[in-house]
C-alpha cells in the first residue's frame, strides 16, 4: 500500500474489499503472513532492540572502568606490561559477566512486553482469532466488542449500536455513533463515522472492520502524539540502591585517601602504583552495576511470573505485590469459574437436583438421591427442549475442552440438555428478543408438526403470563393463585441459597403467521425453574486460607445479586459473623466517612458498578491499606490507576482494562493473585540476600586496607589481586542468589510496609557493620600475626587473599537465607548457587595450585598452612552469620 490511500470512507463497502482485495470473511492465514512480509508490523514506533556487541561495550562506560584501562595503558608504557595486561584480563572477563547480566535481563523483559503486548480480535481463515495487535495486516477483518483498543484504521461495514471513544484522536470525550453508510471525499477525520481509527476504544455495542492502514500509515501513526510508549521508571529501590552505592563511593574515596597516602609517604609506594591500586579497588569495592543486577532480578523473576499466569506489565509493580494488604476481586470468573451451572430444577411435583460443574455435559439427574434418565419424562423433556432451542449460545467440544460461547446463562441450559442427551435443535421461524426491560426472550419453532412458542425469563414475570402449569410428565394443570405463591416461594428459598434462577414455559400456536410479537407470549404452560450457580474455584478457598495467614484482607466485588455473592463468599469460607455485606445502593447511602469507618469490616459489595469500585480503593487507601484491584470493563481503568495494584484479566479482560492495569492474569484466576504475591515477596527478599553479600563483602575489601594502613602494614592485596576477588566472589555468587526458592514460609510473614526502608536498623548494623567489620579484624589480625613471624610479605597476602576469597563464598551459601540457619537449607534447592560456589572455589584453587597462574596475580603457591587459616576464618564468618540472623530473628 502507497503513503496516498484512497479516500476509504468515501467508498462502497464492495470498492474497499476489491481495492484490498479481501473480503467480509476476512483473510486466510498465508494471505496475512505474506501481508506481514510486505506491510512489516502493526506498529507506530519500532522497538528499539540493543544490539549485543553495544551491550557490551556499555560495560566499560563506567567512568573507573575507563580510568583503570587508562592506567594499565599508562603502566604498559613505561615497561610494567606483564600487570598491565593482567588488569585488562580481569577487566575484560568483568565486562563479560556484566554482559551476560544485562543480555539475560533485556531478553526477560522483551519476552514479558510481548505477553502484555496489545491483542486484537480478526477474521482469518473464516474463523475468530485471537492475535497479536503487531501482527495485524491490511485487509484483516476486525471484530470490534465493548471494551477493545483498535488496533489499526479500518472501514466499519457490519454495526450493532456500535460507539466508540475517539478521545485519543479528537480530544472529544462524547462517544461518536458508527455506521457503515459512504460519506463525501471531504468528511473531516473527526466526522468520519464508518472509519474506526487506530487507538480509539469500543464503548458499546460490538461491529466489524475491514483494516485498511496499519502503523505508521494511521492517522494516529502520523501525528504519534497520541500513543502511550511504555516509559523506564526508575523503581524505588533502585533509587535506594544507587544512593548506597553513592555511600560507598564516598567512603571508597576516604580509604584511598588515607591508603594513598600511607603508602607513598610511609611505605614508598610509586604513583602509578597507588593510582592503579585505587582505581582497582574502586572497581571493585563499588557495586556501581547494583541497579543492573537488581533489575535483572526483577526481570528474570517477573519471566517466571508470567510463566505462572501472572503477566507484569511494570517493574516497580513488583516491590508493592510484596507489599500488598488489601485484594478486592471480582467474582464471577476470578473466584468462581465463570462457567454457570444449572444444580436444581424445580417443577410442579418434584425438585430434581443436577451434578457435574461447568460446561462438560457431564453429570446426572437424581430426584430424593435416585438418579433418572430425564427422555423418560415428557414434562421434564419439554423444559430441556425449551431451554435448548431458546438460546443464542454455542458450546462445542475443542480439543478434548467444552468451551462455550455467548452469554453464560444460556451456556448453562444447553450444557443442561446435552447432559440429559437431547440435542434436537429445532429451526427458530421467528424471536422477540430479550431485553432488559421486558426480561424474558421468547423464540418460535416447529414441533412434531406444531408450532411451538419456547418463552424464558425472570420466575415472575413468566408466573404472570403463565396460565397453566406443566408437571414432569407433561400433564398440564390449571395455574391457580395459591400455585403461583407456591412458585414465587419456591423461587425466594432458591434464590437465599445464592442460586440465579431462571423460568421456562410454553404454548402451542395456531394459525399461518410465522412473525411473532409481545402479544403471542400469553396464556403460557409454565414448565418450571432451572436455578443455577457459577461454582467457586476450588483452588481460590486454599488461596484465601493462604492470604489470611499472610495478614492479606479479601473483600469480594461483584455485580451479581447479594444473596448469590455471600453463598459464594460462605462456599469459599470468606466471611465471618462480624463481617458486612452490602450492595451498592448501600454504598451510595454512605457518605466517605461512614465508608472509611465500615471499609475494613465490608467483605462482600453486590450490585456494585465499576464506578463504585474507585470509592472502596481510595477509603482503603486513606486506612493505610497496599491495595490491589481486579477488573476487566471499560470502566473498570479508573480504579485500576488508582489502586496500587491494578490487575486486569487475561482472558475476559478489554484492552483499556489491561493497559492501564499493573498486572494482568493470564488465566483469569484469583489463585494467580496469591501466587504472584508470593513470587512477588521471593524476588524482593532474595534481592535483600545478593544485596546484603555483596555489601557486607564490599565493605570488608575497603576497611582491610585501611585498616592496615593505619597499623602501617603493607597493603594487603594488589591491583590484580583485589580485581580477582572481585571477578569470582562478587558477579555470579550474587546472581545466583536472586535465584534462590521462596522459603515456604515467606508468604505467612507481615506483608512489608509501604515506605519502609530496604533494611531496618537492626540489619544495617549487624550485616552492613558488625559483620564486615568482624571479617576486617580476622584478616587484619592474620596479615599482622604472619608478618610478625617473619613470613615474606608475598606468603602472608597469599593467605589472606585465600582467607576473604573461600570467606566470601561460603558467607554466599550462608546468606541464602536470612532467616533461617543454614543447615536447614537443601543444597540442591539451588543448584545455580552450588555449582557457581564449586567452580569459583575450583578457579580459586587452580590459581593457587598452578605456579605459572599464582605468579601472574603475584602470589605464592598453596599450602596446607594457607587452606587451614583460610577454613578457621570462613566457620569462623559462617558461625557469625548464623548467630546473626537469630539475634535479628528474635
Amino acid at each position: 500500500m502507497s503513503h496516498k490511500q484512497p479516500p476509504w470512507h468515501a467508498l462502497d463497502i464492495d470498492e474497499v474489499f476489491q481495492t484490498l482485495e479481501s473480503s467480509p470473511g476476512g483473510l486466510t492465514s498465508v494471505e496475512a503472513g505474506e501481508r506481514l512480509r510486505t506491510y512489516g508490523y502493526n506498529v507506530v514506533v519500532e522497538e528499539k532492540r540493543t544490539h549485543p556487541l553495544i551491550i557490551f561495550l556499555n560495560q566499560f562506560k563506567n567512568p573507573l572502568v575507563l580510568l583503570l584501562i587508562f592506567a594499565s595503558i599508562l603502566s604498559f608504557s613505561i615497561g610494567e606490561a606483564f600487570d598491565s595486561i593482567i588488569i585488562i584480563v580481569l577487566v575484560i572477563l568483568s565486562a563479560i559477566i556484566g554482559f551476560y547480566q544485562e543480555y539475560r535481563a533485556e531478553r526477560a523483559l522483551e519476552a514479558i512486553k510481548k505477553m502484555a503486548s496489545p491483542r486484537a480480535l480478526v477474521l482469518r481463515d473464516g474463523k475468530p482469532v485471537m492475535i497479536d495487535a503487531s501482527e495485524v495486516v491490511p485487509g484483516d477483518v476486525l471484530i470490534l466488542q465493548s471494551g477493545d483498543k483498535v488496533a489499526a484504521d479500518a472501514r466499519i461495514f457490519e454495526t450493532v449500536s456500535l460507539r466508540m471513544d475517539e478521545s485519543p484522536l479528537t480530544g472529544e470525550s462524547t462517544p461518536v455513533e458508527k455506521s457503515t453508510e459512504k460519506l463525501p471525499e471531504d468528511t473531516e477525520v473527526a466526522d468520519r463515522v464508518n472509519m474506526a481509527f487506530a487507538g480509539t476504544v469500543v464503548v458499546y455495542g460490538k461491529g466489524k472492520a475491514v483494516v485498511v492502514a496499519t502503523g505508521k500509515n494511521t492517522v494516529l501513526g502520523k501525528i504519534a502524539s497520541a500513543i502511550e510508549s511504555a516509559e523506564e521508571k526508575t523503581t524505588p529501590l533502585e533509587k535506594e540502591l544507587s544512593g548506597l552505592s553513592r555511600w560507598l563511593l564516598v567512603l571508597m574515596i576516604g580509604v584511598a585517601f588515607v591508603v594513598s597516602l600511607t603508602g607513598f609517604f610511609i611505605r614508598g609506594y610509586s604513583v602509578l602504583d597507588i593510582i592503579i591500586w585505587t582505581i582497582s579497588l574502586a572497581v571493585a569495592a563499588v557495586p556501581e552495576a547494583l541497579p543492573v543486577v537488581v533489575t535483572s532480578s526483577l526481570a528474570i523473576g517477573v519471566y517466571k511470573m508470567a510463566k505462572r499466569n501472572a503477566i507484569v506489565r511494570r517493574l516497580p509493580a513488583v516491590e508493592t505485590l510484596g507489599s500488598t494488604t488489601y485484594i478486592c476481586s471480582d467474582k464471577t470468573g476470578t473466584m468462581t469459574k465463570g462457567e454457570m451451572t444449572v444444580t436444581k430444577i424445580w417443577m410442579r411435583d418434584t425438585i430434581i437436583d443436577v451434578t457435574g460443574t461447568g460446561y462438560a455435559p457431564k453429570g446426572e439427574f437424581r430426584i430424593n438421591t435416585q438418579v433418572i434418565d430425564p427422555k423418560q419424562y415428557e414434562g421434564l423433556r419439554l423444559l430441556l427442549l425449551a431451554g435448548l432451542n431458546n438460546n443464542d449460545s454455542e458450546l462445542q467440544e475443542i480439543n478434548g475442552e467444552w468451551i462455550g460461547q455467548g452469554d453464560g446463562t444460556e451456556i448453562a441450559l444447553k450444557t443442561l440438555a446435552y447432559k440429559a442427551g437431547v440435542k434436537e435443535v429445532m429451526p427458530r421461524l421467528s424471536e422477540v428478543p430479550f431485553s432488559s426491560e421486558r426480561k424474558r426472550m421468547s423464540t418460535l419453532h416447529i414441533l412434531n408438526g406444531k408450532k411451538i412458542l419456547f418463552v424464558k425469563g425472570a420466575p415472575d414475570i413468566i408466573v404472570a403470563l403463565s396460565t397453566q402449569i406443566a408437571t414432569i410428565n407433561g400433564e398440564v394443570q390449571p395455574l391457580t393463585e395459591e400455585t403461583k405463591r407456591e412458585i414465587l416461594k419456591a423461587n425466594d428459598e432458591l434464590a437465599s441459597q445464592g442460586l440465579r434462577n431462571l423460568a421456562l414455559a410454553y404454548r402451542y400456536l395456531e394459525g399461518d403467521e410465522e412473525e411473532i410479537g409481545e402479544d403471542a407470549e400469553k396464556n403460557l404452560v409454565f414448565l418450571g425453574i432451572v436455578s443455577m450457580i457459577d461454582p467457586p474455584r476450588p483452588e481460590v478457598k486454599e488461596a484465601l486460607e493462604t492470604c489470611k495467614q499472610a495478614g492479606i484482607n479479601v473483600a469480594m466485588i461483584t455485580g451479581d445479586h447479594l444473596l448469590t455473592a455471600v453463598a459464594v463468599a460462605r462456599q469459599l469460607g470468606m466471611m465471618n459473623k462480624e463481617d458486612i455485606a452490602i450492595t451498592g445502593r448501600d454504598l451510595e447511602k454512605m457518605s466517605d466517612e461512614e465508608l472509611y469507618s465500615k471499609v475494613e469490616k465490608i467483605r462482600v459489595y453486590a450490585r456494585v458498578s465499576p464506578e463504585h469500585k474507585l470509592r472502596i480503593v481510595n477509603a482503603l487507601k486513606k486506612r493505610g491499606h497496599i491495595v490491589a484491584m481486579t477488573g476487566d470493563g471499560v470502566n473498570d481503568a479508573p480504579a485500576l490507576k488508582a489502586a496500587d495494584i491494578g490487575i486486569a484479566m487475561g482472558k475476559t479482560g478489554t484492552e483499556v482494562a489491561k493497559e492501564a492495569s499493573d498486572l494482568i492474569l493470564a488465566d483469569d484466576n484469583f489463585a494467580t493473585i496469591v501466587e504472584a504475591i508470593k513470587l512477588g515477596r521471593e524476588i524482593f527478599e532474595n534481592i535483600k540476600k545478593f544485596i546484603v553479600y555483596l555489601l557486607s563483602a564490599n565493605f570488608a575489601e575497603l576497611l582491610l586496607p585501611l585498616s592496615t594502613a593505619v597499623l602501617g602494614l603493607p597493603l594487603p592485596f594488589t591491583a590484580t589481586q583485589i580485581l580477582w576477588v572481585n571477578l569470582v566472589t562478587d558477579g555470579p555468587p550474587a546472581l545466583a542468589l536472586s535465584l534462590e526458592k521462596g522459603e515456604k514460609d515467606l508468604i505467612f510473614r507481615p506483608p512489608r510496609k509501604p515506605g519502609e526502608p530496604l533494611f531496618s536498623k537492626k540489619e544495617i548494623i549487624v550485616y552492613f557493620v558488625v559483620v564486615p567489620v568482624l571479617l576486617t579484624l580476622l584478616l587484619t589480625g592474620s596479615f599482622h600475626i604472619l608478618l610478625a613471624r617473619g613470613e615474606p610479605e608475598i606468603e602472608a597476602r597469599t593467605t589472606v587473599f585465600t582467607s576473604l576469597i573461600i570467606t566470601e563464598l561460603v558467607m554466599a551459601y550462608a546468606l541464602r537465607s536470612l532467616h533461617k540457619p543454614s543447615l536447614k537449607l537443601n543444597p540442591l534447592d539451588n543448584k545455580w548457587l552450588a555449582l557457581i560456589l564449586i567452580l569459583s572455589l575450583l578457579l580459586q584453587l587452580a590459581v593457587l595450585s598452578i605456579p605459572q597462574l599464582a605468579n601472574l596475580l603475584g602470589i605464592s603457591p598453596i599450602t596446607a598452612y594457607d587452606l587451614a587459616h583460610a577454613a578457621i576464618v570462613a566457620v569462623t564468618m559462617f558461625i557469625s552469620v548464623e548467630i546473626a540472623k537469630k539475634f535479628l530473628n528474635h
